[in-house]
């Protein structure tokens, strides 16, 4: 049983571990996963878009992108815990996929205004979507079976959302940007009544992917509503055992693995969102470097994979993040060392160094919580924040002439150092 506090009663559902649900319920999910995927990992494509058809400056302007997307999860996360508790879980994943179509829709006006604010709107309603869907399947894939394998279920959701990531950059980046080669040339040698009008027409081209999104969205939720997904609303009522009197901020492993996730996430997008102007910065054509985030999101998957196979048969949870730790730590150095396709690819790479820290993070976070469970998966939710925060500080950082884009990653080595330090040792901190 998993007990959950609900209106001064404790309250406990049935994880439905086995038999033809569970198999039901992981394809829906994987289905979900897969398909909002798109929506998360077309960001780095669309931050060299928006560059051009904005006229955004070197430096932090671009990385706004991500903050918007990724701040709605930490203003929102808590609030849609809560929302959560009173849809269910499958009318709020409903909810969730209306609320990201809602966002698609808004990058039409945007586009036909060429507004960044409102294209950073649409971002966030998008992550205001995807964070009240986050809120709902992450505790969900973790208590579906026995917790030492919960990384390896993890796994398999987050194979599901990198091939996405690995298709989604590829199809934005074709149809927003095919004629790169061209088209710089081109902008470069108007005048200004000329550009505008020309930046107009390039701006359209987002209106149609965005709008089938839209519209793929709205249908998923209806999907969901009317799937086979169990529902994992409370069902029964019984008194409160009051064994445990801490708060929430009284369990280290919790407390250390949402400043562990908040760094990973951070890293995480910077790997996938930041290369490709890196790879700009390195002499790489622009046709070119449109797809780098799909480099790293397939170097995720490969890791994924590892991890399916390995956890915990081969090797522990906390081991895969110590290993990941220093993985990411070498890739790092290696990218700053060198110049050049072999910088940039050290980047990509950083995808396998990245897989298996959030599916190791989560379970070890959460285990022993109890009743805290569910507060305590909103708190690791808004932990996503880090892709909102590091990737801007990044920005900054890589504007400035005596640092610029190469050793701007830098800021990456202590974090992944404390993630290794976390899966170590933080982790295993049960009490202060």
């Amino acid at each position: 049983m998993n007990w959950v506090r609900h209106h001064g009663t404790a309250r406990y559902f049935h994880p439905v571990q086995k038999g033809s649900n569970t198999t039901a319920a992981v394809v829906v999910l994987g289905a979900l996963f897969f398909l909002f995927g798109f929506t998360t990992w077309i960001n780095g494509p669309l931050i060299g878009y928006l560059k051009i058809i904005c006229e955004l400056k070197d430096g932090a302007e671009p990385f706004y992108v991500t903050f918007a997307f990724y701040i709605a999860y930490f203003v929102t996360a808590l609030p849609m815990s809560r929302v959560l508790q009173r849809t269910g879980m499958k009318r709020g994943m409903m909810y969730g996929l209306f609320t990201m179509a809602v966002g698609a829709l808004l990058f039409i006006p945007a586009a036909q205004g060429r507004s960044y604010g409102l294209f950073l709107l649409g971002l966030f309603v998008i992550g205001t979507g995807l964070s009240l869907l986050q809120t709902a399947s992450n505790p969900y894939i973790t208590v579906v079976g026995p917790i030492e394998s919960a990384a390896a279920r993890i796994s398999i959701m987050g194979i599901c959302n990198k091939l996405a990531g690995v298709l989604a950059p590829l199809a934005l980046g074709f149809l927003l940007l095919d004629d790169a080669a061209t088209l710089q040339a081109e902008l470069s040698a108007l005048g200004p009544t000329e550009l505008a009008a020309k930046l107009d027409e390039v701006a359209t081209r987002v209106i149609v992917p965005y709008g089938i999104m839209a519209v793929v969205l709205f249908g998923l939720g209806l999907m969901v509503l009317y799937s086979p997904l169990p529902e994992l609303d409370p069902e029964v009522e019984a008194p409160v055992e009051k064994t445990d009197e801490r708060t929430i901020l009284s369990y280290p492993n919790l407390v250390l693995g949402v400043i562990a996730l908040f760094l990973y996430v951070g890293v995480e997008v910077m790997a996938g969102d930041t290369i490709g102007l890196f790879g700009r910065s390195q002499g790489m054509p622009l046709e070119d470097t449109m797809h780098l985030t799909s480099y790293t999101l397939a170097c995720m998957v490969v890791g994924y994979i590892i991890g399916i196979v390995g956890i915990p048969r081969f090797f522990s949870q906390s081991t895969a993040l110590a290993a990941s730790a220093v993985l990411g730590v070498v890739l790092t150095l290696a990218a700053i060392s060198f110049d050049g396709t072999v910088s940039v690819y050290c980047i990509a790479l950083l995808g396998l160094a990245n897989a298996l820290v959030w599916p190791a993070i989560w379970p070890l976070a959460i285990n022993g919580l109890g009743h805290h469970t569910k507060t305590g998966s909103a708190l690791l939710i808004m932990a996503i924040a880090g892709g909102a925060i590091l990737p801007l500080v990044y920005g900054s950082l890589a504007g400035m002439p005596a640092i610029g884009y190469q050793n701007a990653y830098w800021i990456m080595v202590p974090c992944y150092l404390f993630m290794g330090w976390y899966g170590l040792k933080g982790a295993r901190k049960l009490s202060w």
